[in-house]
């Protein structure tokens, strides 16, 4: 059937009677308003089995996957890493404190098949520094100890009068007291 107003007008396409029959779109007379009507149904689905949708010839190629990253893969926390941490920050205060943390933790580590490297250096580096402190001790304190003590016994034998010489260096027995 022709239309009046439009001769012209071919006449909308017959479907398979497979497939099922789209909506058709409301009529230009309809009212227009704010409704759920007032948009365009949705498209219809392909049944299932029905053959994919072609697409264009020219459609982009995507490159590959960019490669996986370098290194280690982000595990867990690795065992005695904190502890080695505060091992090595104690170790240049309290050298006992730290080198006992740092072995701790170097055990807990070991144990979980780990290096640490926090914990080996606050071992060393305790280690290194009580070293240096006893080697300090005898050689600055102890003399300094003994010498004080000379110069005591010095002084009492001149009668804390005057100046005595200890070690070769002149000592007023004024300033020593008894």
């Amino acid at each position: 059937m022709t239309d009046p107003q439009n001769p012209a007008a071919p006449e909308p396409p017959q479907q398979p009677a497979s497939q099922p029959t789209a909506p058709q779109p409301p009529a230009a007379d309809a009212p227009s308003g704010t409704g759920p009507s007032d948009y365009p149904p949705p498209a219809p689905r392909p049944e299932y089995g029905a053959a994919p949708p072609s697409y264009p010839a020219a459609s982009p190629a995507y490159g590959s996957a960019p490669p996986a990253a370098y290194g280690a893969p982000a595990d867990g926390p690795v065992p005695g890493k904190t502890l080695g941490i505060v091992a090595f920050v104690l170790s240049f205060f309290v050298q006992l404190v730290a080198l006992i943390l740092g072995i701790v933790a170097l055990v807990q580590s070991r144990k979980a098949g780990v290096k640490n490297g926090w914990a080996v250096a606050a071992i060393i580096i305790s280690a290194v520094l009580m070293l240096l402190g006893i080697i300090l001790f005898f050689a600055i304190v102890l003399p300094l100890l003994t010498f004080s003590g000379e110069v005591l016994q010095a002084c009492q034998e001149a009668g804390f009068t005057g100046t005595v010489e200890v070690r070769g260096l002149p000592v007023d027995c004024a300033t020593v007291s008894n």
